[in-house]
């Protein structure tokens, strides 16, 4: 193998699916290369990653930024590195359109890996040319789920490769087992959401679905997330008298109350391949998502591990829990029929696939 120095692309590191991915293939990379170097605007995470240099700007200003001065400053770190090494392989995982073009600039190959589905992105028609053009510049794509695959290929004209999340079944269930105080009271549906309180994941939906029950039905849920929807969530729960059935915080380890709910419920617009389903898979919740693209279908086996509804489809939704409320036996096949299916998501497995892409590439 040459002495190829990868370099890897993460300009703003938050709290959320992409960034546990990121954490996982960066620490399994590190483990088989020597020269590995990160660039990111964020200090805060060097403690997740090992053997890995990390290179980020020098004044905290850039830190209370947002993702797009994040993108600028971490560009014009790539350019510093590429000036001096150009004999480099870079792995972006965001902002990957400026990255291509920074790379394709200095004759560097880059492979980038998209997190969401394209109907998220920009709907702007110049801009879709843009991207259409910058991503054909890439020398590999990676997507993390068929749909998605499909969608780059119908929208963009591209073939990217398609890699499943890697999925640790073994430290999600070590994590769920730390001792919480039961959040459920008993006798109730046992209702849990977990994401980033923003619109791409549309807690509200969720919330409109529960005001219709309250009347007919006892459940409690629990919202785990942070971001800038929490006062407008606050306010609906306070306008519509949910606060005893409702209860918002953040914890960076949701997994104890996921392993004390059975109902998960996910309501985004647009996903990549939602981390959280496999997770509320790992520990048997039973799952209604929303058909959003791309991943929930693929995950819930087109509706036989899991139900859809149709995305901001609060009436529908309704329907589904009184469906799950009403069929349990049911559902409960369906469930772990949905479990059964969870080695396509195999740990080493899909890890193996990023080093030997890597691997091929330096």
């Amino acid at each position: 193998m040459s002495k190829k120095k990868l370099i890897l692309f993460m300009p703003s590191i938050e709290v959320g699916g992409v960034e546990k991915n990121f954490f996982l293939i960066s620490n399994y990379l590190a483990d088989k290369l020597n020269d590995i170097t990160l660039i990111t605007a964020e200090k805060n995470f060097s403690n997740k990653l090992k053997n890995i240099k990390i290179i980020y700007p020098k004044s905290d200003y850039w830190r209370n930024k947002g993702r797009f001065k994040k993108y600028i400053i971490c560009i014009l770190l790539l350019i510093k590195i590429l000036i001096k090494k150009k004999n480099s392989l870079v792995f972006s995982f965001q902002a990957n359109l400026y990255a291509i073009i920074i790379c394709k600039i200095f004759g560097v190959k880059i492979i980038s890996r998209s997190n969401s589905s394209p109907s998220g992105w920009s709907k702007n028609h110049i801009k879709k040319i843009i991207y259409k053009i910058g991503l054909s510049l890439a020398d590999k794509l990676i997507v993390n789920s068929v749909d998605f695959k499909n969608e780059m290929r119908k929208k963009f004209k591209v073939n990217p490769t398609h890699i499943y999340n890697p999925l640790n079944k073994d430290q999600i269930i070590k994590l769920s087992k730390k001792k919480i105080k039961n959040p459920y009271p008993k006798k109730t549906l046992k209702i849990i959401s977990v994401g980033r309180l923003v619109n791409q994941k549309n807690q509200i939906t969720l919330l409109k679905a529960l005001n219709k029950l309250k009347e007919d039905y006892k459940f409690k849920l629990i919202l785990i997330g942070r971001g800038k929807n929490y006062k407008n969530i606050q306010d609906y729960i306070k306008i519509k008298k949910l606060s005893k059935i409702v209860k918002v915080f953040y914890t960076s380890n949701p997994f104890p109350y996921m392993r004390k709910a059975e109902l998960f419920i996910l309501t985004s617009k647009f996903e990549g391949l939602p981390n959280v389903l496999l997770e509320s898979t790992v520990l048997k919740n039973f799952i209604i998502s929303s058909n959003c693209p791309t991943g929930p279908k693929e995950i819930l086996l087109s509706g036989k591990g899991g139900l859809l509804f149709k995305v901001g489809n609060y009436e529908e939704l309704t329907k589904k829990i009184i469906f799950y409320i009403q069929n349990k036996k049911k559902c409960l096949k369906m469930k772990d029929l949905s479990f059964e299916k969870l080695t396509r998501f195999d740990y080493k497995k899909n890890l193996d696939k990023y080093f030997d892409l890597i691997k091929n590439n330096i």
